[in-house]
């Protein structure tokens, strides 16, 4: 118990407060949109439902090279980010390391909160904690792209599908490839959100209320994005 007490002392009520909007408008805004996607078209929903459609093309096709080479390309993007995302925590592990020479550097900023070593090396350690959920989520995303590559290399020919007794079996193949490549989009998408929401906890060095007025703009700026941007209504548009 003096334990949790002594945890608990280490960050000022502000930061404890601003920490908590923080997660609680990440996590939140997951649930929301998750929610909102099943009344009003998503990017991400909108694309998976072009997903379903581009895997039933699939099983038309008898040469899926086009296929094969589309799944590789829709890979390389959270490869870039996992990358991306080791160097960062590369960066982060190393200025824990040396935390004397990092809030130097942190004094300097302008309107720089003045923290003790401690606190500075809790903010990195939850900076360093946010990345490293992106990079997980982005290797896991690469690994249910490759599943879904698997599913398109493996599906019968499309003679295979017109002969069988079973009608319903081309689109049952195409739902299930179809869920696997959706699932890695929706993977991909979690690593995003998480990189768009480390711009808000890098506002925590300057203050407590940079982090809030952050978390909220980043939000809006999803929302904006997810729901409302042009993209959305394109992709949604009757053909």
């Amino acid at each position: 118990m003096d334990f949790l007490l002594r945890v608990i002392q280490v960050l000022p009520l502000a930061d404890w407060l601003a920490l908590g909007v923080f997660f609680a408008g990440w996590i939140g805004y997951v649930k929301f949109a998750k929610a909102r996607a099943v009344r009003r078209p998503s990017v991400l929903a909108s694309t998976n439902r072009i997903r379903q459609d581009w895997m039933l093309q699939t099983t038309f096709r008898d040469n899926r090279i086009v296929d094969a080479a589309v799944s590789q390309s829709m890979a390389s993007s959270p490869s870039f980010f996992a990358s991306t995302t080791i160097f960062i925590i590369g960066g982060l592990v190393a200025a824990i390391g040396s935390t004397d020479k990092t809030a130097e550097m942190v004094h300097d900023l302008p309107f720089a909160a003045r923290t003790s070593m401690l606190v500075l090396d809790l903010k990195l350690l939850v900076l360093t904690g946010i990345f490293v959920h992106a990079f997980f989520r982005f290797t896991w995303s690469m690994r249910q792209y490759s599943f879904g590559a698997l599913l398109i290399g493996a599906a019968p020919s499309h003679r295979d599908f017109e002969n069988a007794s079973d009608a319903q079996l081309r689109q049952r193949y195409a739902s299930r490839a179809g869920r696997v490549m959706a699932l890695g989009a929706e993977t991909f998408n979690d690593g995003l959100r998480a990189v768009y929401m480390s711009f808000a906890a890098v506002l925590w060095f300057l203050s407590p209320l940079a982090m809030v007025v952050g978390t909220a703009a980043v939000i809006w700026v999803l929302y904006r994005r997810e729901f409302h941007s042009e993209v959305v209504k394109l992709l949604n548009e009757p053909v």
